[in-house]
């Protein structure tokens, strides 16, 4: 069963901001009427379809001559965002035989792609205690597909330094930012020795491809199912992070019997497949666990980052969720108590100060 159903929605505005106030939709407009005639693209037509955590934005339009009947333009500012590594990975990802967005026309001078469209219904909007398993197990499937197409060199590493740049987010941005409180030495010590076991966990295992944010607001629902959106932070790395991706959501929990039956749904076909996972399912999922302990972390301190630098405070909303899975980990692993301990001490500071885990 659900934990909670409540869902939330990263939506644009219902219309377009007009060019005065937007020059990047005029820019974006005026390089639509360069696009094939063919296409019929429709500029009135232009709509918001969704928005992310970063500086991409992404538009629908009608484009009754091709194949699909709409298509997404992608605007991402060059000066902000680097589009290339989104088309390499849609590369990958077409090569691997599940259904990413085809790449119809880019301008990479302007930051704007126009790429097919995968539909309008993420499995986050679609997910419901009864249909879950079946979309479950084709993202299993897709996820198992996907590591299986890897190769080592192509993909940027999800190596110590950038793991140990990601756990840092939380001291920095969750812990001085948000609740406004600096750890005393002794517990800043307990959380770098505890981070330091961490991440040593993590860099044990095996890597492969991993997409780095498979969840179900960046799956949708489709044909063939599921469509993968937002991949363009992919990198090679641990196994597990994406299992631990999908089962431990930022949006929507799942009771634990939920999870384990598709943890173990995963590893079986990882294993057939013959997937560089442990043997025995217990490793893995320790292993899965301290993996997602480290997004957890992450998640807390990115979370409170695109509150106070980028002014999107609804993140923080899903803040508990993460707390919950912290403390989920931390108190069922004897090694890492410590952590446990100091997120009990952390609590106290949030209390204090109006917030409530």
């Amino acid at each position: 069963m659900l934990h909670s159903t409540r869902f939330t929605s990263c939506s644009m505005a219902d219309t377009l901001p007009t060019a005065d106030a937007d020059r990047r939709v005029h820019a974006l407009s005026a390089w639509l009427r360069t696009q094939p005639e063919q296409w019929g693209l429709d500029l009135a037509s232009l709509r918001p379809a969704s928005a992310d955590a970063s500086f991409r934005r992404y538009f629908r339009i009608d484009a009754p001559g091709h194949r699909g009947g709409t298509l997404i333009a992608m605007d991402a500012p060059p000066e902000k965002e680097d589009s290339r590594p989104f088309i390499r990975v849609a590369g990958l990802l077409a090569a691997a035989d599940l259904h990413a967005p085809t790449i119809e026309a880019g301008d990479l001078d302007q930051g704007f792609l126009l790429l097919s469209d995968l539909g309008s219904t993420t499995y986050l909007a679609a997910l419901t205690p009864d249909n879950a398993n079946a979309l479950f197990a084709d993202a299993i499937n897709a996820l198992v597909r996907w590591q299986l197409a890897s190769r080592p060199g192509v993909l940027p590493p999800y190596d110590e330094a950038l793991l140990q740049r990601e756990v840092q987010l939380f001291p920095d941005w969750y812990i001085a930012r948000h609740l406004q409180h600096a750890l005393v030495e002794a517990d800043r010590q307990t959380f770098v020795a505890q981070t330091r076991l961490i991440l040593d966990a993590c860099l044990a295992q095996p890597c492969v491809y991993v997409h780095r944010d498979y969840m179900p607001r960046n799956l949708m629902v489709s044909t063939p199912n599921p469509g993968i959106l937002d991949f363009q932070d992919a990198v090679f790395g641990p196994i597990t992070y994406d299992i631990a991706s999908l089962m431990r959501d930022a949006f929507i929990s799942w009771d634990e019997e939920r999870v384990l039956d598709w943890t173990v749904r995963y590893w079986e076909a990882a294993r057939t497949a013959a997937l560089p996972v442990d043997e025995d399912f217990g490793d893995f999922y320790r292993a899965f666990e301290w993996m997602g302990l480290q997004r957890h972390l992450k998640v807390l301190g990115i979370f409170a980052r695109i509150c106070y630098r980028d002014g999107k405070p609804h993140y923080l909303n899903d803040t508990p969720r993460f707390v919950r899975y912290v403390r989920s980990v931390t108190q069922r692993y004897s090694a890492l108590l410590p952590l446990a301990r100091l997120f009990d001490r952390l609590e106290g500071v949030a209390t204090g100060i109006g917030y409530t885990f």
